[in-house]
């Protein structure tokens, strides 16, 4: 069992290794798989940047070596005492089960064993602006290591980072290659340092957490699906085995109550008593003390909204989302972390796409982040200068946000780019208006706030039938032909694909105005001391 398993879902766990050949012909997800390769490249930059600066002091293990000649010589370089290690396979335990690799073992010149650096694919610390702080985080300089207290940056809280590089120094301690200074390192995103993790209270923690999932693997103890965010990407979602239903499957038989309420808000209902999906909806006691997820009316009447069939509940007697003269919608385009290539807007029922197809990172993503910007505050001018009022429409912000405050830094003096003064100066008006808010303050979702779940209760539907924010990012890999020359129909799949989204966030708003009250039932329906309910179903 590598460090991978200690952190998501027992049951996965358990289904992996009770059924080894089950996935082997199922196509990885393509999100997963994009991550992956994202991941893999980044380690590759961070390998030859820090070989090209010392490489006397590197002994770089071929990763195309079987797996028994990697082990091989990564301890002849550990008892030849190379400095600087990369790609070390470390030797599989029989007993303990563990096995793993990391990217880089730093010899401790001081104390003698090595220190476990992982590359990840990730932030682990955010920019810190002088300010007052109890903490200060440890992080050492790239190319020398000299761990110090960093008043730059503040920690990004990465509990599977920390697993692993436990999981790691575990395995050099088996066999006295560890340094005494019970540390790790991490190398994010940024690579601009290496992170220390202080593991002397982490290693507690995983021993425990590695007995458990030992036991899970070897099937000593048992284990049961429960509906979490992992499994959006699981295969054993919609796949069973053994005879066994699929998990989605199982669940639904069961009537679980993870449907409902997935995660921890499962684990605190099930603390008391509450299994089913029924047993949530007749609940009639006092609230649980120790809920914190929301009004847990709210929970009670998703599970009785979801009984009788309703997609959506109303909170309160009238719906309503700001509306104005001049309607713009906005839906934005990423890859990974490289940039946003695609800003599309829908104005009086007219898609306009603003774009790059020039392989991202590249500065073209800023020309044409340019001109979005220029004609969105065109657009906004006009209105003004009329007497009219104006608004442009998101569906969750967050994503937006990042890229414009991101594009306005990177691309700084570039024509059209706004200052980090003017791209905030319009987020916090209200003439930026977030859908999803709107959504989650006015409705009640049972089956989830994704634009996908809520568009087609509006009657509105993707000409894409696999369109999602994770497979875009392979038509986007194939559209600027990072593997392969360009697919030009994957760019057409692209920009009808925003162009759906954009005209899903529209027909939501109109559907929020003038049908959503009519169409929708609303909270008292499903209150304590309702039965049945829209549609019928059972006592509630």
């Amino acid at each position: 069992m590598d460090a991978r398993s200690l952190i998501g879902c027992r049951h996965r766990l358990h289904l992996d290794a009770l059924h080894p050949g089950v996935l082997t012909e199922v196509r990885e997800d393509p999100g997963v798989q994009q991550r992956r390769e994202a991941a893999a490249s980044h380690r590759a930059k961070v390998r030859d940047e820090l070989v090209a600066a010392a490489p006397t002091d590197w002994v770089v293990i071929d990763p195309q070596l079987r797996a028994a000649e990697r082990v091989a010589a990564t301890m002849a370089a550990i008892e030849a005492g190379a400095p600087r290690i990369w790609g070390a396979l470390l030797p599989q335990e029989a007993d303990t089960g563990r096995r793993g690799g990391v990217e880089f073992l730093l010899r401790d010149e001081d104390r003698g064993g090595y220190i476990p650096i992982i590359v990840v694919n990730h932030k682990v610390t955010d920019p810190r602006r002088p300010d007052p702080a109890d903490f200060h985080p440890l992080t050492s300089d790239l190319f020398r290591w000299a761990p110090r207290r960093d008043k730059h940056v503040k920690l990004r809280p990465q509990p599977r980072d920390q697993q692993r590089l436990a999981h790691l120094y575990r395995m050099l301690q088996r066999y006295g290659m560890a340094s005494p200074a019970l540390v790790g390192g991490a190398i994010g995103l940024a690579f601009d340092r290496i992170l220390v993790h202080d593991l002397t209270t982490v290693l507690a923690d995983y021993d425990q957490r590695y007995a458990d999932r030992i036991a899970v693997v070897r099937g000593e103890l048992p284990t049961q699906p429960s509906k979490v965010p992992e499994c959006r990407q699981c295969p054993w979602w919609v796949r069973g085995a053994g005879g066994s239903p699929s998990c989605e499957g199982q669940l639904a038989l069961m009537r679980d109550v993870s449907l409902v309420a997935p995660g921890s808000r499962a684990e605190v209902l099930r603390g008391h008593g509450v299994q089913t999906i029924d047993e949530l909806a007749a609940w009639d006691g006092d609230d649980p003390e120790d809920w914190q997820h929301g009004p847990f009316d709210e929970a009670v009447v998703t599970a009785r909204a979801w009984i009788a069939g309703a997609p959506l509940v109303r909170r309160f007697e009238q719906v309503s989302v700001r509306r104005a003269d001049v309607e713009v919608d906005v839906d934005l385009e990423s890859y990974q972390e490289d940039g946003a290539y695609l800003w599309g807007t829908l104005l009086d029922g007219v898609y306009r796409p603003f774009h790059t197809w020039v392989p991202l990172p590249t500065t073209d993503e800023g020309r044409s982040f340019g001109e979005f910007w220029t004609w969105l505050m065109d657009i906004r001018a006009q209105a003004h200068a009329a007497g009219k009022t104006f608004a442009a429409y998101c569906y969750s912000r967050t994503a937006e946000d990042k890229w414009l405050y991101e594009s306005a830094r990177r691309f700084a003096g570039m024509p059209g780019v706004p200052t980090h003064e003017q791209v905030r100066a319009f987020v916090d008006s209200i003439e930026w208006v977030d859908m999803f808010q709107a959504v989650t303050e006015q409705f009640i979702c049972p089956n989830g706030k994704g634009l996908k779940k809520i568009a087609p209760v509006a009657g509105f539907h993707w000409r894409d039938a696999e369109a999602s924010g994770e497979a875009s990012m392979g038509w986007y890999r194939r559209a600027v032909g990072y593997d392969a020359p360009s697919d030009l129909s994957q760019r057409t799949r692209l920009l009808e694909y925003n162009e759906d989204d954009v005209r899903a966030t529209q027909v939501l708003r109109d559907w929020m105005t003038h049908r959503a009250v009519d169409e929708v039932p609303a909270l008292p329906d499903f209150g304590r001391g309702a039965t049945g309910g829209p549609g019928g179903g059972s006592e509630a």
